[in-house]
């Protein structure tokens, strides 16, 4: 599958394409244009020995910018930049990550505002269509002045510099220009610091693939509600869609919806109730999840602007004759977005943990803690301490990365985003999301079985089905963590369909 690099807007099932699919890339041929022409222009105003001096193409970085570097150091200056600024450390990026990562700088770089060569460009993409993947680290970024460590470390391969990961090895990144037959790029001058000047680290990790995460796990969160609602015999009234009318939140809409629709021909859910209400964290379902959906359509917005941007600095615009110093690079409107989507997904994970306990409470029916003989069996009892850890886990990652600035630089950057920490940090609350769904969905199967003979929807008993193809009943206690990993497994490898998860 072939994605066309250009100037048209990307939509977030095109990244979800991109994510999930094998893609090579290839430069639309105004991409090209636009990259040549602001490279020319860059070159032709800085021929001679008398250019004025502008930061980043013959000065010096952050508070050094007014030391004037002469013609015969350009390249050098940007080397030097590359492996000076690649000193991230922390855990190692994923994979994927540094993919998404790579797709996002040449995106950005394709705009024609950088300066960049297409020399470069065309190496990157080399990276992308080859699955050469940097070896990049989480911490080191400020989130402002762009994520400087983390994109050094993205580009240092290029000058022959740093490891990659390449058929599954990890190799330096001169042993991977002999098997791949290239030479070291050497940089010109702005290329150094249009490839480390941006916003793709915080963007890559925390926007784009946990935001996609986080479309994924909304809508796991209603298949392992609907479930609970059916194991501990809950009214749908409060799905009611005249009820949401008279408060119409669009996400509130949408989740009570999502709940009919996945019980629509329940035994269960249609039969005699004898509780006249539900605790909250069945019946508030709709309040609960909706206010996250409305969360992630403002992330998702956010999200979208940055991809569609250029975020490095200064910004060139050749049509204008024009170097502009600006601060795109700086990260706040995605530290704050995804400060705010980390605490919505936590949220998710919360409410999750309540079903959870309710479901082991021993009422309504259910035996006590979800087994036969509770007692000499302790059954899914420590899934919900499992699940509680999580969750207070989740809060402790909630705090927001954002409220913070450290001064930097000598003072010259003396507010930072933190944005890449919010993006970290959100990664890992989304992992204990997935963690806690997965725990509901063990208890929510446990619980439906003691429904026998009324079934739940047809959707709901296929869904069982395949669980207990790897997960069997719980008759008698046995070792839980290898039934929540493969809960985990099987909600990974279920494929959701763009449209069910995004629309």
């Amino acid at each position: 599958m072939e994605h066309l690099i250009s100037s048209k807007l990307l939509t977030l099932e095109q990244l979800y394409n991109i994510v999930e699919q094998p893609v090579k890339l290839t430069l639309s041929i105004d991409a090209k244009e636009r990259i040549d022409k602001c490279r020319s222009y860059l070159d032709d105003r800085f021929s001679g020995e008398d250019a004025a001096a502008t930061y980043g193409v013959n000065t010096g970085f952050g508070s050094l910018c007014n030391t004037h570097i002469g013609p015969g150091e350009l390249q050098q200056l940007q080397h030097n930049l590359l492996m000076s600024h690649a000193c991230g450390t922390g855990d190692e990026v994923a994979q994927e990550i540094v993919r998404m990562m790579l797709f996002l700088k040449i995106q950005s770089l394709s705009y024609g505002h950088s300066g960049i060569s297409r020399a470069v460009v065309e190496r990157l993409i080399a990276f992308f269509n080859n699955e050469v993947y940097p070896v990049v680290y989480e911490q080191g970024s400020l989130g402002a002045s762009g994520d400087l460590a983390p994109l050094a470390h993205l580009a240092l391969p290029l000058i022959g510099k740093g490891e990659v990961y390449y058929q599954g090895e990890k190799i330096n990144a001169a042993v991977l220009n002999e098997k791949m037959g290239w030479e070291p790029l050497n940089l010109q001058s702005k290329e150094g610091l249009a490839l480390i000047n941006g916003t793709q680290f915080m963007l890559a990790f925390g926007g784009v693939c946990t935001l996609i995460q986080s479309h994924k796990l909304w809508y796991w969160a209603h298949v392992t509600g609907a479930m609970s609602i059916d194991a501990f015999d809950c009214n749908l009234s409060p799905f009611d869609k005249r009820i949401h009318l008279i408060r119409p939140h669009a996400g509130q809409l949408r989740s009570a919806d999502l709940i009919l629709s996945l019980l629509e021909d329940s035994e269960i859910a249609v039969g005699e109730k004898v509780n006249v209400q539900d605790p909250y964290s069945f019946r508030c379902i709709p309040q609960v999840h909706g206010a996250t959906w409305d969360t992630l359509q403002f992330v998702k917005r956010t999200i979208l602007t940055e991809v569609n941007s250029v975020t490095d600095n200064p910004n060139i615009f050749p049509e204008s004759e024009a170097i502009i110093s600006g601060g795109n690079f700086h990260g706040q409107p995605l530290a704050l977005a995804l400060d705010y989507l980390g605490i919505a997904m936590a949220e998710i994970a919360s409410i999750s943990e309540r079903r959870t306990f309710q479901l082991m409470s021993g009422t309504r029916g259910l035996p006590a803690f979800l087994v036969n003989n509770p007692g000499l069996n302790s059954g899914m009892m420590i899934l919900q301490y499992t699940a509680a850890s999580i969750v207070s886990q989740n809060k402790q990652y909630a705090t927001p990365a954002s409220v913070d600035s450290i001064v930097s630089s000598n003072g010259q950057e003396d507010h930072v985003s933190m944005g890449a920490n919010a993006a970290t940090k959100t990664n890992r609350i989304i992992k204990n999301v997935h963690t806690v769904l997965a725990i509901e969905l063990l208890a929510a199967a446990q619980g439906i079985e003691e429904r026998d003979p009324k079934k739940s929807s047809v959707f709901i008993e296929h869904l069982k089905s395949g669980l207990r193809e790897s997960v069997a009943s719980l008759d008698t206690d046995r070792v839980l963590h290898d039934d929540i990993m493969k809960a985990i497994q099987m909600m990974n490898q279920t494929n959701l369909d763009a449209e069910v998860i995004f629309n």
